[in-house]
C-alpha cells in the first residue's frame, strides 16, 4: 500500500461534530468513536468556518441551532466553498429538513434518531 492510499484512508475518516449541546455531542462520540473515526469537535460556525480553512473532513455533522447562527443557513456556504465535504444535519426542529435538503445537506436527521440509521447514512455518504 502506497503512502497516498494510507493518506486517503485516513482522510476518509474525518469527521467535524458542529454542536453546542455538551449530551448530544457525547452520544455522536459514543458512535463515531466506537467505528474509528477521527473526530473533531467546535460548537458555533465561526469556529467551524475556521476549522474549515485549516481541516478538509470528510463529513461535518451539522446541529441547526447554535450560539451564532442557524446550521441550515451555513450549509451552501460549506457546499459552495468545500463542495466535496458531505453534511448530515441533526435538528430538534424538524421544520428545518425542507430548507436543509434545499441548502444542500446530504441528510437530515431529526433529534432524537435511530443510531442504525445514523450510521447506515454515514457509510452511504463514506463510500
Amino acid at each position: 500500500m502506497t503512502s497516498t492510499t494510507k493518506l486517503k484512508r485516513n482522510v476518509a475518516k474525518k469527521v467535524l461534530v458542529v454542536e453546542d449541546e455538551g449530551e448530544m455531542g457525547l452520544v455522536l462520540d459514543m458512535i463515531l468513536n466506537e467505528r474509528k473515526f477521527k473526530l473533531d469537535y467546535v460548537n458555533n460556525l465561526l469556529s467551524a468556518d475556521e476549522y474549515l480553512q485549516k481541516q478538509k473532513p470528510s463529513i461535518i455533522i451539522l446541529d441547526n441551532k447554535l450560539p451564532d447562527g442557524f446550521g441550515v443557513d451555513f450549509i451552501s456556504y460549506v457546499k459552495k466553498k468545500y463542495p466535496s465535504i458531505k453534511i448530515i444535519m441533526i435538528s430538534g426542529l424538524p421544520t428545518a429538513r425542507d430548507v436543509a435538503l434545499e441548502n444542500g445537506a446530504d441528510r437530515f436527521f431529526d433529534k432524537p434518531f435511530a443510531l442504525d440509521e445514523f450510521q447506515k447514512a454515514i457509510d452511504q455518504l463514506l463510500a
